[in-house]
C-alpha cells in the first residue's frame, strides 16, 4: 500500500502521516463511541479500569483523558484495529505477521486536555527487535494548537534515553539532559480520519490542548510477531496461547528474532503504574505545565509536519 519513498521516509525519520486514510463513516462511528464513554464518566468520582479521568474531573462535569484498552470495550474500536485501513500500511513496515501490544484512546478536550511528557515507547517495553510501532487514528482535525503528537525526526536511530527520576522509572525524559531542542520537534497535524505511524524508539510527546477544539487520538501499538518482550519491561505475555490471541495477522512463532538494539530496562518500577499520567508525575523537569486544570507555561515552538514530512 505504501510507496517506496514513504517506507524510506519512515525508516529514516521514524514517522509517517497518511491523510484521510479512514472513511468518514468509520470516524463517525468512532466519535459516537467516544461520546458514549464520556457519558459513562458522569457520576464517577475516580478513574477505574476503563476510564482515566482528568484531575479537574467532576462527577457532574465529566472530563476523560483516556479510554483504556478501547479494543476490549468497544466492538467499533476492535473492528477498526483489525481492518485493512490499519493493517495494510503496518504490514508494509514491519512484515506480514503482526501482534497487538496494547491500545488506548487519548483525549485532549478543548482548553484543558492533559499533556504527555517526552518519552520513547521503547523505554516501557523493549523487545528482541525494534519492529515496534504505534498507529494513531485522528478522530478530530489536528492542528498545531490543540495538542498534536510531537516527534523528534530521526531520534529512533539513536540511544534510549534515561526515563528515571530519583532512582525509579518515571516514563519521561529530560530534554535538557538528552541534548534535544524542543524547536526541532515536528507536529503531526492532519484532518480527522488521517493516521500517524511512529516508531517505538522515536522521542515524542504532546502539549496541552490550548485551543477551543477537542483532539482525540486512538492509538494501536503493534509489533512484529517475532519481536518478543524482554523480562523486566511493562509487557505481559501470559501463556503462549494467551499471547497468540493478540496476533492480528500472519503466523505464530516461538523463534524470536534477535537484533542489536539499545535497551534500558524500566526498573525499578514506580509504585503507581495506573497510567502514564501517574507515572510521569515523578519527573521534576516538566516541559508541558498544567496547574489545577489550567494551562501553564507554553511549550517551545515546533515545526509543523507539513514543512518536514513529504511522504504523507
Amino acid at each position: 500500500m505504501l510507496r517506496a519513498e514513504q517506507i524510506d521516509f519512515y525508516r529514516t525519520q521514524g514517522y509517517l502521516v497518511l491523510e484521510r486514510r479512514i472513511p468518514d463513516s468509520l470516524i463517525a462511528e468512532a466519535k459516537d463511541e467516544l461520546a458514549r464513554f464520556i457519558e459513562m464518566a458522569r457520576g464517577m468520582e475516580q478513574s477505574d479500569s476503563v476510564l482515566d479521568l482528568e484531575s479537574s474531573h467532576r462527577s457532574d462535569a465529566p472530563r476523560v483523558r483516556r479510554v483504556k484498552l478501547p479494543h476490549k470495550v468497544s466492538p467499533v474500536f476492535d473492528a477498526l484495529m483489525r481492518s485493512e485501513w490499519i493493517l495494510e500500511p503496518v504490514r508494509d513496515l514491519i512484515g506480514n505477521s503482526v501482534r497487538l501490544h496494547t491500545s488506548k484512546l487519548n483525549l485532549k478536550s478543548a482548553g484543558y486536555g492533559a499533556a504527555v511528557e517526552w518519552h520513547q515507547d521503547w523505554a516501557f517495553y523493549p523487545h528482541t527487535n525494534d519492529d515496534v510501532l504505534a498507529v494513531g487514528v485522528m478522530l478530530d482535525d489536528v492542528g498545531p494548537e490543540n495538542g498534536p503528537l510531537l516527534i523528534f525526526p530521526g531520534s529512533h536511530q539513536g540511544e534510549i534515553f534515561d526515563h528515571h527520576a530519583e532512582g525509579y522509572f518515571c516514563g519521561a525524559m529530560s530534554l535538557a539532559k538528552s541534548g534535544l531542542d524542543p524547536a526541532d520537534a515536528v507536529a503531526l497535524t492532519a484532518p480527522a480520519g488521517s493516521i500517524s505511524i511512529h516508531h517505538g524508539r522515536v522521542v515524542h510527546g504532546s502539549d496541552l490542548n490550548r485551543s477551543t477544539r477537542d483532539r482525540a487520538l486512538l492509538l494501536y501499538e503493534m509489533t512484529a510477531v517475532d519481536a518478543w518482550p524482554l523480562q523486566g519491561s511493562f509487557s505481559e505475555m501470559g501463556t503462549l496461547e494467551d499471547y497468540d490471541t493478540r496476533i492480528l495477522c500472519g503466523d505464530s512463532t516461538i523463534a524470536p528474532r534477535l537484533e542489536s538494539v539499545p535497551v534500558r530496562l524500566p526498573i525499578p518500577k514506580p509504585q503507581d503504574v495506573a497510567s502514564i499520567y501517574q507515572v510521569q508525575r515523578g519527573l521534576s523537569e516538566r516541559t508541558f505545565d498544567v496547574i489545577e486544570g489550567q494551562v501553564g507555561s507554553a511549550a517551545a515552538p515546533h515545526k509543523d509536519q507539513a514543512e518536514n514530512q513529504a511522504a504523507g
